[in-house]
């Protein structure tokens, strides 16, 4: 392999022959065939450059390999067509040929980024053979374009009152710099104080803000110049110091209270003075700032400073007030400076005023920047450095410092590359200056490099103008005001009656000035306009009824008629005075109460209660009775408490005597003039057990219960002895009899039936059986505490004769007692039929007086088992009741706590109960 040696390939052989032995030494020279390919350390190659890089600028390549030699070694290198960049090849004999790039013509970043050439290594080979590099240049931006917007004049609309923090409008402004360059800036330019009280800037999205309150009827219009810069940095600073380490430390601010600051950049001991706070020229226009740099050996000193001088050189023309400069100002001499002008008239004598005339000298980049470091002894910026061949990337070869008496943006300085050897080799801070190694010197690397740096400020700034009209909103709500009121209205006033004057009014103009009014509740009040505009009445619509309503909240509502309309409520509390047009009021007409009879005389019985609807004095109710006179007149015996209604018995009632009775209650109020009215109240006495039973029969002769009864020995079991009949004066449970055997000889001859009082024999008669036995029957009421009476039959067994004899003997004594027992059933008989056709009286009394319909329907108890018990019933309402005997239908149900007088019975017509309030029986 002849490139595995770096000169002449020559390979030595010894040849040995045996026959004669001899020696022979062999050289072998290898010739170069072209079996590689020139190849570049690498395959793509990136170079950043400045678009505001010279034309003629030259910069190093890397040179392609071929390990071939001679003719087969690289020949030739070509660049692809482009309109920018030109190749030069350089041979520098046996380090081979070395391309080199040439910047043709100017670079535009806004017009093309970035750049893609190839660049093609060829040998000398045939066929030749070829290698490939890309290079990539990226172009660099530099401040050569000022920001510029959309438009020149924005126009929008706010609405006034918007709220503080609404964006008004966006004012747009494009730079083609990229990076900080490209970054626009908004500010205000010259504007008045108003417009900064009133609004604000977004420096960031160019969003103009409001910041203040917009009042339409104050101002409808705004002019606002916005302006727009392609940074914020009012100068770039740039400090040194000599020494070295801790020595070296620079600590920097601002002195005094100025509205500026220093911001570090990304570069050490680079600065940018920055505002820090709003500026306003109308109360400051010249500042003179102070930047301190120390050191650790105090004191420090001042390194940099800004003043102002005044200097006048001005001409006016005395007849038209023309002001001519006689000199051109500086910006770096005199930034303002003050006169007067003074005004005379030809009068006489005559008169004058002046007046003070501030003028600015605006900066313009009129200043190149000047290079302070390096610089020869001759002057020219040129300077040496050496530094060692071992150093690693990322070395500080140098710094560059450059100084341009122009400020703002004109004044800030931007470094770029314009000629060097190897681009590779060193690399340029665009913003600090600083030189840096970007990788290791190696030992192909030349010893010399020469570096060309552009320092170039950074331009201007843009302006537009910004038209604002304020737009008249619906902002202000209508306002209601209640000229007069009568809180209070009676409610016997008439329809029409006024109680209120209501005026309107609305900041707004137009149709949002403009207002409907309305009541919104459904309320007997209505409002009616006036004859000048916006003035209201409110007046009674309807009757008033204090009863019914006796307040009210009148709910004005006034809408304004813009986009969207705005509402004002008014609320009038209206209250309606009593007057005496309601009578006082029973709950119920009839009342019924029930009475238990033996209650105590003069104690409180029951109570009446009546209610008035209307207030005060007017509703004060008191009570009395209504006497009808008569000598059976109940209500002698009644008395009744004015102020509450209660009323008492004067005495006991019994209700063997008084069953029901009725009297009438007057309710009278305070008023002027009284109302009153009445009730009628149905009292209906109830039964207490307080009467014994009474046996009427047997009843001897001497009026003690007792009786003989003969029977032939030779009846058979179930014949009838006799049967004990009794009466009771109680009514219900309390007058219902039962009949129990309390003494008998033989309890397995006789029997009783306890609901009837029937004795009858059990079985047949034997000849030891006695002949005479004595049965003691005991006849209890069904009361709580029942009452009782006994009854003593003497029972004689006869033989048939004498039996047959006995009985037409008996039978006439027999027959005179059953007209005694007839004539005291036709006696009850009697007593019930006038209680029933009572009761009957009454309630039809009660049908009549009562507003609900009821029906009432008497039927005859179909339960009777043949003992002197009578049972009606009657309907009321949807309540159903039953005067019945000792014999109770299937189903019925006794009600506790009713003291035996009341029963329960199921209606099977509807789903509710029924009460027994009566019971009459005789037995």
């Amino acid at each position: 392999n002849k490139e595995n040696r770096t000169s002449v390939c020559l390979i030595n052989l010894k040849s040995v022959l045996e026959n004669p032995l001899e020696i022979h030494y062999v050289a072998v020279e290898v010739l170069d065939v072209n079996d590689h390919s020139p190849s570049f350390p690498e395959n793509n190659k990136r170079l950043e450059l400045s678009e505001s890089t010279l034309p003629g600028t030259r910069f190093q390549l890397h040179a392609a390999l071929d390990p071939d030699g001679g003719v087969n070694s690289i020949q030739q290198y070509k660049l692809n067509a482009n309109n920018n960049f030109r190749l030069e090849v350089k041979d520098r004999g046996k380090d081979g040929k070395v391309p080199i790039l040439q910047l043709q013509s100017p670079l535009d970043r806004e017009a093309s980024s970035s750049h893609k050439l190839l660049l093609t290594a060829m040998d000398g080979g045939k066929p030749p053979k070829s290698g490939t590099m890309e290079i990539f240049i990226d172009v660099l931006d530099v401040n050569d374009n000022v920001p510029v917007f959309t438009k020149d004049t924005y126009s929008a609309e706010v609405n006034e009152n918007a709220p503080v923090g609404t964006t008004v409008i966006r004012v747009n402004a494009t730079d083609m710099d990229e990076g900080l360059n490209g970054e626009v800036s908004y500010s205000f330019g010259n504007v008045n104080s108003q417009v900064r009280e009133l609004f604000d800037v977004n420096s960031n999205t160019g969003e103009i803000i409001v910041k203040g309150q917009l009042d339409y009827e104050v101002d409808d219009s705004f002019e606002i110049v916005i302006q727009a810069s392609d940074s914020t940095t009012v100068a770039l600073i740039s400090i040194t110091d000599l020494d070295s380490g801790v020595n070296g430390k620079v600590i920097s601010f601002v002195e005094g209270d100025v509205p500026f600051t220093l911001t570090p950049s990304i570069q050490d001991n680079m600065y940018a003075v920055v505002t820090k706070t709003q500026i306003d020229r109308e109360k400051q226009s010249i500042y003179e700032v102070t930047v301190i740099a120390k050191d650790n050996n105090p004191p420090g000193a001042s390194i940099f400073s800004l003043n102002a001088k005044i200097t006048s050189f001005l001409n006016i023309n005395s007849e038209n007030g023309d002001i001519v400069a006689l000199k051109s100002f500086d910006f770096e001499t005199v930034k303002t400076f003050q006169f007067q002008v003074v005004a005379t008239d030809s009068g006489s004598p005559s008169l004058s005023s002046n007046v003070t005339v501030n003028v600015f000298i605006l900066d313009q980049n009129d200043n190149a920047p000047v290079i302070l470091y390096p610089v020869s002894s001759n002057g020219s910026a040129e300077g040496v450095e050496e530094i060692p061949r071992n150093v690693n990337a990322g070395h500080l070869v140098t710094k560059v410092r450059a100084y341009d008496a122009d400020i703002g943006y004109n004044g800030w300085l931007l470094f770029s590359l314009q000629e060097l050897t190897d681009h590779s080799l060193f690399g340029l801070d665009r913003y600090t200056g600083q030189i840096r190694t970007l990788r290791s010197f190696t030992e192909t690397d030349e010893a010399q490099h020469k570096l060309v740096i552009l320092v170039k400020d950074n331009g201007n700034v843009s302006l537009c103008r910004v038209i604002i009209k304020v737009k008249d909103v619906n902002d202000n709500p209508p306002e209601i005001e209640v000229t007069s009121l009568s809180n209070t209205v009676s409610e016997d006033s008439k329809p029409g009656t006024v109680i209120s004057l209501l005026s309107l009014t609305d900041k707004d103009s137009g149709a949002n000035g403009k207002i409907i009014s309305q009541i919104t509740d459904e309320v007997p009040f209505e409002l009616k306009p006036s004859y000048k505009e916006n003035i209201y009445s409110v007046v009674t619509k309807a009757f008033l009824d204090r009863e019914e309503v006796s307040h009210y909240e009148i709910r004005i509502k006034a809408t304004d008629c813009g986009e969207p309309p705005l509402s004002t409520f008014k609320t009038l509390n209206i209250q309606i005075s009593d007057v005496n047009d309601n009578s006082p009021q029973f709950n119920q007409n009839p009342l019924q109460f029930y009475l238990v009879e033996n209650n105590v005389a003069g104690a409180s019985i029951f109570a009446v209660s009546a209610t008035d609807k209307d207030v005060n004095e007017n509703a004060a109710v008191s009570y009395h009775i209504g006497r009808a006179g008569g000598e059976n007149d109940v209500t002698a015996f009644l008395n009744i408490n004015s102020e509450n209604g209660q009323i008492s018995a004067l005495k006991s009632f019994d209700f063997e005597t008084v069953k029901t009775f009725q009297f009438q209650v007057v309710a009278s109020d305070s008023g002027s003039p009284s109302l009153s009215s009445n009730v009628t109240v149905n009292v209906f006495i109830l039964d207490q057990n307080d009467n014994a039973p009474v046996i009427l029969y047997p009843v001897s002769s001497n009026g003690s219960a007792e009786g003989v009864e003969e029977i032939p020995r030779n009846v058979n079991a179930g014949h009838l002895v006799t049967k004990v009949r009794a009466y009771d004066a109680d009514i219900g449970y309390n007058g219902w009899l039962l009949f129990s055997l309390q003494e008998l000889t033989d309890h397995s001859l006789f029997g009783l039936d306890r609901y009837t009082g029937q004795i009858r024999t059990l079985r047949s008669f034997t000849e030891t059986d006695e002949a005479q036995h004595k049965l003691v029957i005991l006849v209890k009421d069904n009361g709580n505490v029942s009452l009782s009476a006994t009854a003593t039959v003497l029972v004689k067994v006869v033989e048939p004769k004498e039996a047959f004899a006995a009985s037409d003997v008996k039978s006439s004594a027999k027959h005179d007692e059953d007209n005694d027992v007839t004539f005291y059933l036709m006696i009850t008989l009697g007593s019930v039929s006038v209680l029933f056709l009572i009761s009957i009286i009454v309630l039809i009394a009660m049908q009549c007086s009562k507003s609900t319909d009821y029906t009432s329907k008497y039927l005859q108890e179909p339960n009777y088992d043949g003992t002197l018990c009578h049972s009606i019933q009657y309907r009321s309402g949807d309540k159903r009741y039953m005067l019945v005997g000792p014999r109770m239908s299937i189903g019925s149900t006794i009600v506790p706590g009713s003291h035996a007088n009341t029963l329960v019975m199921p209606d099977r017509r509807t789903s509710t109960e029924v009460r027994i309030e009566y019971v009459a029986c005789v037995g």
